[in-house]
């Protein structure tokens, strides 16, 4: 869209303390759905269903039976909040996004991070209404103060978002980093490109004693090289 001068509007999500508000019953209701094994569910379910907690003032207090939230620092936590979204974003799934190899993409997720995608700022509006709506429906609340939005564009003044939630005003950026990636609203990639070229230097002269030993096969190189690439 970019190439074609074309506008590319775009709203990135916060949520407020996300994982700990993913609720079991609706969670495994979507995991029973996919083509998951018995066993791996089972274990899945083990680790995160009927878990008890107890605050401690003096004394413990009675166990309490918790029924939401994934654990903090899981390494499938991140993948459970995206199953968890997916009820979310089907719903905005006919919402036009941008057109793609003929299909229609309007949004980005890798678990709490969600960037919302469109051609136009009315229709980017109409898909951040419905995704609050079937957040909070799901118990999930938007972080209007960490929510930022976005418009990609080549026209000399970058045109205005005013993209609201609730009649509350989402600012409006000229840069955001979004999973490790700077995208600024005039498309250019320059800056990006620069720092990864820089950083892949500093790591390859790190590497100098490795790559230069004679005694250090030249398999084993290779698969240190693919490994920090």
């Amino acid at each position: 869209m970019y190439r074609n001068a074309k506008d590319l509007h775009l709203c990135f999500i916060d949520y407020s303390k996300a994982f700990d508000k993913v609720r079991h019953v609706e969670l495994f209701r979507m995991l029973g759905k996919l083509n998951i094994d018995r066993k791996d569910l089972r274990v899945i379910r083990n680790l995160n269903w009927d878990q008890t907690a107890s605050i401690r003032i003096e004394e413990h207090s009675d166990f309490k039976s918790i029924k939401r939230g994934v654990r903090q620092g899981c390494v499938m936590s991140p993948y459970l909040f995206n199953v968890y979204s997916e009820i979310i974003l089907r719903n905005p799934d006919g919402i036009s996004g941008l057109k793609t190899n003929g299909e229609n993409l309007n949004n980005l997720r890798y678990a709490d991070d969600t960037v919302l995608i469109a051609e136009s700022g009315k229709q980017l509006q109409k898909l951040l209404n419905t995704v609050v709506l079937e957040s909070e429906r799901m118990g999930l609340s938007l972080n209007v103060k960490k929510t930022e939005c976005m418009v990609i564009s080549k026209k000399p003044s970058n045109p205005k978002c005013n993209l609201v939630r609730k009649g509350e005003k989402i600012t409006q950026v000229t840069k955001f980093k979004y999973l490790g990636y700077l995208i600024t609203s005039d498309g250019i990639c320059t800056s990006e490109i620069s720092k990864r070229i820089a950083m892949a230097k500093d790591t390859f002269q790190k590497m100098t004693t490795i790559l230069a030993n004679r005694i250090i096969s030249m398999t084993t190189k290779i698969r240190v090289i693919k490994t920090y690439v």
